[in-house]
């Protein structure tokens, strides 16, 4: 175990220059969170606040931002420390992120409500990367014993160091964790190549396994709310976005929400909208898709890169190179491309706001009680 770091930190104002909204056929406004000529990546959010790192003389550090106001977003300093820290993940007033500070990537945390005392979640030996948080459970991707792991912490006491266990002690490489209440996915590359597994940690001492999604190919970056898993998906020769129903976790149904031959990837999701970045045409665009209308959306139509997207409620945040380096953008998305489906979806037979093989399925009955056949 590392030396723990204390520190006396106050988060700093910063005073954001020109917000440049753009403005979008459906009224949305896209705004800059902080526009700077310094590069800002790997943004995340949870409700009004976003985090993400933002490249400074000394090297990447943690920035965030309070977009109770989406068109002025208030900046703030998150983490700004010697060397590297990269790769930020929110829920509610907790940050964390991944960290160099003594020479390999540990896992940090903070409480923006409490910011006197950092949280050395994941200080080991080695590498911890790719940080994940919902609730009082952080995750990370470790690789400790040689490969790639997926390891978990409980921060809800007050144990700093807190308290951690394994949750794929596996041969291969498992990657890349997202988490939904007591629900862990990764990408796992036990079998050659990518597949996404699930499991339920509600019991530590006894976590069982479950293939989400194991086609030929890779499937990757999985993202998950509730029973939804959403990931990319190589399946159809590039990348696709396909979400799985894991409801009953040993019994997945998957489908697609893209099969077009452009490539989409990097999906998130939050209650019932996913969105992911998507080059359709041409260049790097944010899509979503309503899950209970069963319909695609575009975000952004401006002609630059926006990449690696985030979602929380219906804010959506993602990276964007239109100013010549990358910043960091929002949106507040309204209308009846997020709207919950109230009913009245074409194909929709048994009114569950899907058209999907259920609905063939009350159809079919129908047609047999009435004496119809099939040719």
């Amino acid at each position: 175990m590392k030396k723990i770091r204390i520190i006396g930190l106050v988060l700093a104002g910063i005073t954001a220059t020109a917000l440049c909204p753009t403005a979008r056929s459906a009224g949305w406004q896209e705004v800059a969170v902080y526009p700077s000529s310094r590069q800002q990546e790997n943004p995340a959010v949870c409700g009004n606040t976003i985090v993400f790192q933002q490249l400074t003389t000394a090297g990447w550090d943690i920035y965030g931002a309070d977009i109770a106001d989406i068109q002025n977003p208030s900046p703030f300093i998150v983490a700004q420390f010697d060397d590297d820290q990269i790769n930020p993940a929110i829920y509610g007033d907790i940050v964390v992120w991944q960290d160099n500070y003594y020479g390999d990537w540990d896992i940090y945390g903070l409480d923006l409500a409490d910011p006197c005392t950092l949280l050395a979640i994941g200080a080991f030996d080695y590498d911890q990367t790719n940080p994940a948080i919902d609730g009082n459970i952080v995750l990370w991707q470790d690789n400790y014993y040689g490969d790639w792991d997926i390891a978990a912490a409980d921060i809800s006491g007050s144990a700093n160091p807190p308290p951690y266990f394994e949750v794929t002690p596996f041969l291969g490489n498992q990657r890349t964790p997202d988490i939904s209440q007591d629900m862990v996915v990764w990408q796992d590359g036990n079998e050659g190549d990518f597949d996404v597994f699930s499991t339920d940690i509600i019991d530590t001492e006894n976590l069982v396994h479950y293939l989400v999604a194991g086609f030929d190919y890779d499937q990757n970056s999985p993202a998950i709310y509730g029973s939804t898993v959403v990931s990319s998906d190589d399946f159809f020769g590039d990348s696709d976005i396909f979400a799985a129903d894991i409801s009953i976790p040993g019994r997945p149904w998957e489908y697609p929400l893209t099969s077009l031959s452009s490539f989409e990837k990097n999906p998130d999701i939050d209650g019932h909208i996913v969105v992911w970045q998507d080059d359709r045409y041409g260049n790097w665009d944010i899509f979503g898709y309503n899950l209970s209308t069963a319909r695609q959306f575009r975000i952004t139509d401006e002609p630059h890169n926006q990449v690696n997207p985030a979602i929380s409620g219906n804010v959506v945040v993602w990276q964007d190179d239109r100013s010549g380096v990358w910043n960091i953008y929002a949106v507040e998305l309204t209308g009846e491309d997020v709207a919950f489906c109230t009913g009245g979806i074409e194909g929709d037979v048994n009114g569950d706001c899907k058209v999907d093989f259920a609905d063939f399925a009350e159809m079919a009955s129908h047609w047999l009680e009435d004496n119809r056949q099939f040719y």
